[in-house]
């Protein structure tokens, strides 16, 4: 069986792109595509080359590749699958939105929903867009999203809070299946130094100036953040003497600070959110806002055998407040941690999106109608 994986784009690694590699470990011959590649480190694709689309070859691509999405709706139309019986795509943008025939399976794994053109647009606008372009771009986006959405047979989802976006903003249903979270390369860690941590993109929606704002008023704490991203530099512009920015690092340097840190922290409605289940995998507590994939996936204070207290709402006094009770309630043990993470493992991924595909292939072959001889 030929095989196709589709992405979006492929620039640096991240949650998608986990999901990616181990869609390539279930199908080491599958080609791959992408409407652009500036992806550095390239050990996850193994020598793999990526078909690209004309994005790739557009004036300042490399940099500014993401201003060409009015773009890229027609980039990924411009495929031609005819000849492969299975294809996957990873989406949170335009992969799913391929064109394939009746005789093929499309599996489409969808991280969310274009969240930049449905219910987080306002966010988006706030960063300083002509509004009324960018309103009329987004509305486009919009209806292109929905339409495309119907096209593949199958929708899985990274958690359930997608998949309540996915009905919302496109009417259909989505089948779930958890992201990959590598905990085989994460130890347990009983350390705790005095620092807090995110590891997050510096992007508006998550909402990095909270943890910014709340350890502003709390200058005998220190926050220690690791990314990158357009907020970066307003946001040193507000930290204080006690807060760290490290910038992007590699893996070495994100999993000492996950085995060091007190906890690590989450102010983003995140879709899924791997960077908790990480730091949980080192036997690290997570104080997470009370929505999205974070309160999927955490165990609270309340619960048995809690693993993070969360947070009701995205303001300073709400992270403050559950900073305290963090500091002065009972211990959350790193056992608990640990064991929550592990249930995320890629295992489970694997088997459960092996048994979605199969399932979809042996759905095909039977729906498919006799032939006809038009002789008869």
């Amino acid at each position: 069986m030929k095989v196709a994986i589709v992405v979006d784009w492929l620039d640096v690694l991240g949650g998608a792109e986990r999901v990616i590699a181990e869609m390539l470990d279930i199908y080491p011959q599958a080609d791959l595509f992408a409407t652009a590649d500036f992806l550095d480190d390239r050990t996850m694709l193994g020598g793999r080359p990526v078909a690209t689309s004309f994005v790739q070859n557009l004036p300042f691509a490399r940099r500014f590749f993401r201003h060409y999405l009015p773009l890229m709706p027609l980039a990924v139309e411009q495929w031609d699958f005819s000849g492969y019986a299975l294809v996957l795509s990873s989406s949170h943008a335009v992969a799913k939105g391929i064109i394939t025939s009746p005789d093929q399976i499309h599996v489409s794994y969808v991280h969310s929903p274009m969240r930049y053109a449905w219910d987080q647009q306002g966010q988006y606008l706030s960063t300083g867009l002509h509004h009324w372009p960018a309103r009329w771009l987004l509305h486009r986006l919009r209806l292109w999203d929905q339409v495309s959405a119907h096209r593949p047979d199958v929708l899985i989802a990274n958690s359930n809070f997608v998949a309540r976006r996915i009905a919302k903003c496109w009417n259909t249903k989505a089948v779930v299946v958890y992201p990959p979270v590598h905990t085989q390369g994460l130890s347990l860690s009983r350390r705790s130094e005095d620092f807090y941590l995110t590891v997050t993109r510096l992007t508006p929606y998550k909402r990095v100036e909270l943890m910014v704002d709340c350890f502003a008023a709390l200058p005998e704490r220190r926050l220690v953040i690791i990314g990158d991203g357009p907020e970066c530099r307003r946001l040193k512009r507000r930290a204080t003497a006690n807060i760290t920015f490290l910038g992007r690092q590699p893996d070495s340097v994100v999993h000492d600070h996950l085995q060091r840190c007190r906890a690590f922290l989450i102010t983003a409605i995140e879709d899924f959110g791997i960077a908790p289940l990480e730091a949980q995998a080192c036997g690290k507590p997570v104080i997470a806002l009370d929505r999205g994939g974070a309160a999927e996936t955490l165990r609270p204070e309340n619960g048995m055998a809690p693993t993070a207290l969360f947070f009701t709402d995205q303001t300073v006094d709400s992270l403050r407040g559950a900073i305290m009770r963090f500091e002065s309630g009972p211990p959350i043990r790193p056992e608990d941690c640990r064991a929550n993470a592990e249930r995320y493992a890629p295992a489970h991924f694997r088997s459960r999106l092996g048994a979605v595909i199969q399932q979809a292939l042996e759905g095909a072959s039977h729906q498919r109608p006799p032939s006809w001889d038009v002789r008869n």
